[in-house]
């Protein structure tokens, strides 16, 4: 293959120590590059080691954490070599490729590269991986790395490895890459004035960052960044400038990942018009991404990030402070074009007390899908992998239980044949059983509408339907048949509805239907999600409308006018970790005959023999479980005698020693007995002081319990005859 002509080829700062990056690669299969945003890295490194000679006849692999920047960035490069994107440069996402035959730079992202390595552990044909944006400690980006390592010392020793970097520490790195040199670019950035506020911000999110953001324009010249958390405050903020004179003339652009490819441009693009813009950003625009025209950035100081509880099993988004690389990186975009303005909405006070980097991954994640890929790797003790930081073990048996209650995992640990079925879906394992299993039932379509309303964000607006996922399926099967209208008749945002639409039709071409339609009865939503969430089915705490507890034993509460208030089953998919209860966000009534056909492996047929404080009885149940909830029982009339016994054991301590039938006689005796234990402690007379009694009284009591089993069979007792 001929190398391929450069054409517009920019000047960039990382030009200048491309010969070193060449000259390196030559010699060791292992390289760190550091380079801040802006100098280039991204697009100029992996078109510079096209015609290297030991990439001859191989293709370069360049994973990219985040969908948007992998595609900007494949664009970018075939844009450079006046070139479609899919000829010499492709991309690879979740749903979406554009490559061919004749691509030789594939840039690809989420867990593509985790999948191609699963498939071929060799990366036959690959001469080099790139990781960029390592500094994001992004969960699959440190399984592919590991991964990779393991491929290269057992597979592949030609294999080259190319680590790049805007913040990490590159000393750590190339630690991890068996002592990899270092290569560093110094970047191209303008001095950048930083304004903190003089006292901590107090009201919305969305309203400070707009006053910021006015201040901004009445102040300065360019376009306008502004990082929020998410894209509810995103949307907020837009509401506010656009209501006001300062809006006026200026076009205001969301960016964030869900957002449609030609939005997405708008904001990258400078306006066509020659309009001032604002482009209202989530973290995906820290990095990889080039905006064009921003001279001043505004920073809400938040990001969303994933908290994973080991102890409740639960994954909470929560917005958080960023730490301090972030902001740096944050700030840099103001000063890629010239001297920029940073409005950083927070005092000086708290910079200084802001975490040095942020928080890897790996860390905080659940690690269900994880422990999956490393099963599947065939991988026994994980801990032998080279890792940036090793999964906290904590997390990963936790992902593992998880993993066997949807038979993924056997009792060795091992991957078993639905688990390799669940890895062929690209969703969460959750997500893919309850997928699998729909088609199995013929609820496919509905199946694949629940998986992309989960992973998306709500289409309800404000709380109409409250936590019922049944709402938010009608409400989207209606704005299918009926556009906005049918979406606005449930109270759901039609264009969040267009946003799912997409997921749930790629979801749909993944399971087969088996004469399905995607619409029809709402019956089996509540199923589908236990099929999902076998540790989150819940039942009504028989004292309250609107508590309950989940078979994994936690509490879990509804909105006190939540619709669903009163059901005596749920299936929850969402819910936020709570620290005595959790409240409950998104789910769906469930029957106990759904339960018994669906989950019927989970449940177990259980003895119990308790005392019963109420009826002062000992009661024998035969029950049916499901985790902690009961979702039968009946009477046992030849229970254990052992566990009879012990029951009423434990009844007589409730009731209290004075409840046995004590004689006048024989208290006299008890306290002749201790006044001589108390007058001569040499002779070894007994301790039989109620104390003492209560405390043995499996020792004394228990043989002589056989036949008793309430309070008034207590009487039966020859108390006297047993102390004696």
């Amino acid at each position: 293959m001929a190398d391929p002509v450069f054409t517009a080829m920019p000047t960039l700062p990382i030009e200048s120590v491309i010969p070193a990056i060449k000259d390196r690669l030559n010699e060791h299969r292992h390289l760190v590059l550091q380079a801040p945003p802006g100098a280039g890295k991204t697009t100029l490194v992996p078109l510079a080691l096209l015609a290297e000679t030991w990439l001859q006849g191989k293709t370069i692999v360049m994973l990219e954490p985040r969908r948007l920047a992998a595609k900007a960035a494949a664009m970018r490069m075939a844009e450079l070599l006046a070139e479609p994107v899919g000829g010499t440069v492709g991309y690879r996402t979740r749903f979406d490729s554009r490559v061919s035959r004749q691509t030789r730079i594939e840039v690809v992202t989420e867990g593509i590269l985790t999948r191609r390595l699963q498939n071929d552990p060799e990366l036959d044909g690959v001469g080099l991986v790139i990781f960029d944006e390592v500094h994001e400690r992004n969960l699959n980006t440190d399984l592919a790395l590991a991964l990779c390592l393991e491929s290269q010392q057992a597979l592949r020793n030609d294999l080259r490895l190319l680590a790049m970097s805007a913040t990490l520490d590159g000393d750590a790195l190339a630690r991890l890459l068996h002592d990899a040199p270092v290569v560093a670019s110094e970047g191209r950035c303008y001095p950048v004035t930083i304004h903190y506020l003089p006292r901590d911000p107090e009201g919305p999110l969305p309203v400070i960052v707009a006053g910021a953001i006015r201040r901004a324009l009445a102040e300065g010249e360019g376009d306008i960044l502004a990082f929020l958390p998410g894209g509810a405050e995103i949307r907020r903020t837009r509401e506010l400038l656009a209501a006001e004179p300062a809006g006026a003339g200026v076009k205001i652009c969301p960016l964030f990942g869900d957002l449609p490819y030609a939005e997405q441009q708008q904001a990258i693009q400078p306006d066509a018009q020659g309009r001032r813009k604002i482009v209202l950003a989530t973290p995906i625009a820290e990095t990889s991404l080039t905006i064009e025209g921003v001279r001043i950035v505004v920073d809400s100081g938040y990001a969303r990030a994933p908290r994973f509880e080991p102890r409740s099993g639960l994954t909470r988004l929560a917005t958080v402070r960023i730490a301090a690389d972030s902001a740096e990186q944050r700030a840099g975009r103001a000063g890629r074009l010239g001297p920029g303005v940073c409005y950083r909405l927070w005092t000086e006070a708290v910079q200084g007390r802001l975490r040095p980097r942020r928080v890897p991954e790996m860390l905080e994640a659940d690690l269900a899908p994880l422990a999956l890929e490393l099963a599947q790797w065939g991988v026994t003790d994980p801990y032998r992998l080279s890792w940036l930081d090793p999964p906290p073990p904590g997390a990963l048996a936790q992902g593992r239980e998880l993993l066997a209650a949807l038979d993924a995992l056997d009792e060795q640990g091992r991957i078993t044949p639905t688990g390799r079925a669940l890895l062929e879906l690209p969703v969460h394992p959750r997500l893919a059983h309850m997928l699998q299993q729909g088609a199995a039932l013929g609820l496919a379509a509905m199946a694949a509408d629940l998986a992309a309303l989960l992973e998306e964000r709500d289409i309800l607006r404000g709380d109409p339907g409250g936590c019922d996922l049944s709402r938010r399926v009608a409400a989207l099967r209606a704005w299918r048949a009926q556009g906005a209208a049918g979406a606005q008749s449930y109270g759901a945002d039609p264009g969040a509805c267009a946003r799912v639409e997409p997921a749930a039709r790629r979801l749909r071409k993944l399971a087969p239907h088996r004469g399905e339609e995607p619409g029809g009865s709402l019956e089996g939503v509540g199923a589908l999600v236990a099929l999902a969430y076998p540790d989150r089915v819940a039942q009504r705490r028989p004292d309250s409308p609107d508590r309950y507890r989940l078979a994994s034993g936690r509490g879990a509460r509804l909105n006190e006018t939540d619709p669903l208030l009163g059901q005596d089953w749920l299936a929850v998919a969402h819910l936020d970790a709570g620290r005595e209860e959790g409240r409950i966000f998104l789910a769906a009534p469930v029957t106990v005959a759904e339960l018994e056909r669906l989950l019927s492996r989970h449940i177990q047929e259980q003895d119990t023999v308790v005392w019963d404080g109420r009826q002062e009885a000992v009661v024998a149940r035969r029950e049916r479980r499901l985790g902690q909830l009961v979702l039968a029982g009946r009477e046992l009339t030849a229970a254990d005698p052992v566990l009879l016994r012990c029951a009423m054991v434990a009844g007589i301590r409730q009731l209290g020693l004075e409840r046995l039938p004590w004689s006048r006689d024989l208290r006299d005796w008890q306290a002749r007995v201790l006044s001589l234990r108390h007058w001569f402690p040499d002779e070894g007379w007994p301790d039989i002081s109620d104390a003492q009694l209560a405390a043995t009284l499996e020792d004394w009591l228990e043989p002589y319990l056989d036949g008793v089993t309430r309070r008034e069979h207590l009487v039966r007792l020859d108390l006297g005859g047993i102390l004696s």
